[in-house]
Parts: C-alpha cells; structure tokens; sequence
C-alpha cells in the first residue's frame, strides 16, 4: 500500500506536527476494515490523533482510498475547527478520486516530481 499527500495536506500536517507514522495507522486501520466514514466513490473519512492525545479529540482526514493499492490524504481539519464537510465538497472529492485513484504509474510519477503530492514516509 503506497500512501502519499497533496501538497495542502502536506503544509496542514507539518503545521500541525502530523507524523507519517500516524498517517499510516489512519490508512491501516481503513485497510482492515475500521472506517470512520465512508463517504462514497473511494472517499473515507479517518479520524487521527493529535500529537499526545487521542483521536476523538484529534483531526479528521479525507483520504482518498482504494483497498490494496494507494491512499491519498487530501484534506483535515480539526473538528473544533468545523463540524463536517459540506455535500459539495464531498462531491468534489468524489470526483477528484476518480481522477487521482486512476492515474497511472508515470502519471503518478510526474506529480510527484513536480511536487503536486508527496509519498509518505513511516517517520
């Protein structure tokens, strides 16, 4: 399973000192089956700790997921921050996925080169 970040995700995680680690216990658990929400079309929500603290106090993630072979986190926030997503942005994700979840290896590779996403590190 290859777990990567958008570069949002990526400066929202720094700033709030989000490890990889983290990150890949979010997506492990969703590959077991434990989901938080699922929201349609390869779009879950998870929920992570903050830093010392546990998940229900934590952030909530949208990763976008297919079993077996990527996670992308796309976007958190903190549930003090706001409640929910709207349904419009669950569509935009939605459709995002489709696009993103299909890209191909050198597609892929091309994104990351220019810095549109980062692969995750177990740090």
């Amino acid at each position: 399973m290859r777990v990567f970040q958008s570069r949002w995700f990526q400066r929202f995680s720094k700033k709030e000192g989000i490890a990889g680690s983290v990150l890949f216990e979010a997506v492990s658990r969703a590959e077991l089956g434990s989901i938080d929400a699922e929201l349609g079309g390869e779009v879950i929500k998870q929920r992570i700790a903050r830093p010392r603290q546990g998940r229900s106090k934590g952030y909530r993630t949208i990763i976008l997921f297919r079993r077996g072979a990527r996670a992308f986190f796309v976007y958190g926030f903190s549930k003090s921050q706001m409640a929910n997503i709207s349904r419009e942005e669950a569509a935009e994700f939605k459709e995002a996925a489709k696009h993103v979840l299909g890209l191909s290896e050198k597609q892929l590779g091309e994104l990351l080169t220019r810095g549109d996403f980062v692969e995750v590190t177990g740090e």
